[in-house]
């Protein structure tokens, strides 16, 4: 039987994960990592599934952003207390955040330099440092 199978590299991506490819997982990654990299909230994701046909609960949506995040697909960007993105990039990199727009622009890592960090506690080591460039237009 010949025929291209289109979840496959999802199904290899959740499966290296640890994640079970369940059909709801399969159809919100899709959703996530077919445009390439992206910034989405739950609540857009929600909206985009339901356009696309996916019959998904937003509490699902939130679960499966958190387990893709724990599993490293995912960066969640906290802007502000309640309002959480999900960035489809992982590697090296920052964000501005429009406040007016409430959008947000990836900065590349290594155009931000912290200089002086505090020593971080005993038994613990320096994962990594998120910089959100807050920005509102002149007025």
């Amino acid at each position: 039987m010949t025929g291209t199978r289109p979840f496959a590299p999802l199904v290899d991506r959740l499966k290296q994960a640890g994640l079970r490819p369940t059909r709801q997982r399969l159809a919100l990654a899709k959703l996530l990592f077919d445009p390439g990299h992206r910034h989405v909230t739950a609540e857009q994701l929600h909206v985009e599934a339901q356009g696309a046909n996916v019959r998904v609960s937003l509490a699902t949506i939130y679960n499966t952003l958190h387990q893709f995040t724990a599993q490293g697909l995912l960066r969640e960007v906290v802007v502000e207390a309640g309002r959480s993105y999900f960035d489809t990039n992982t590697g090296d990199h920052h964000h501005f955040y429009f406040q007016e727009t409430g959008e947000l622009q990836d900065v590349c890592g290594s155009d931000v330099e912290v200089t002086r960090l505090p020593a971080p506690p005993d038994g613990q080591r320096l994962a990594r440092v998120d910089v959100v460039i807050r920005l509102a237009p002149r007025r």
